[in-house]
């Protein structure tokens, strides 16, 4: 199960759209003592899944640049079956250790347990 340094959002929360809804995930983040933020695939916009508008980068650099994880948590494959870039970018992603593409909160607690 997830510890308490995992900040879990709910799937109907606002949507994340732009790198200021990244910095409010961020503080409320830290305002918790979280060390990675689990969100679900349908809380962000399609915009984070078409590479080319760069909404992607914005978001994930917030995360890294504040020091802190960010989960993608739930079933990207019909964004990733219409990307071979994104799929390439989602699998370069998960052998990293500040982004990850998981299906479920199983996986990633199962990921940060093994030291991800």
């Amino acid at each position: 199960m997830l510890d308490d340094r995992v900040l879990v959002c709910a799937a109907d929360g606002p949507p994340v759209r732009a790198d200021r809804d990244a910095l409010d995930l961020i503080g409320e983040a830290w305002g918790s003592g979280a060390e990675w933020v689990a969100v679900p695939v349908e809380r962000f916009h399609e915009d984070f899944f078409e590479l080319r508008t760069g909404v992607a980068g914005e978001i994930t650099q917030k995360f890294v640049n504040y020091r802190l994880g960010l989960a993608v948590v739930g079933d990207v494959s019909r964004f990733t079956d219409a990307s071979s870039a994104l799929r390439a970018w989602v699998a370069e992603s998960n052998r990293g250790r500040h982004l990850w593409f998981v299906s479920d909160l199983a996986e990633l607690a199962a990921r940060r347990a093994a030291g991800g």
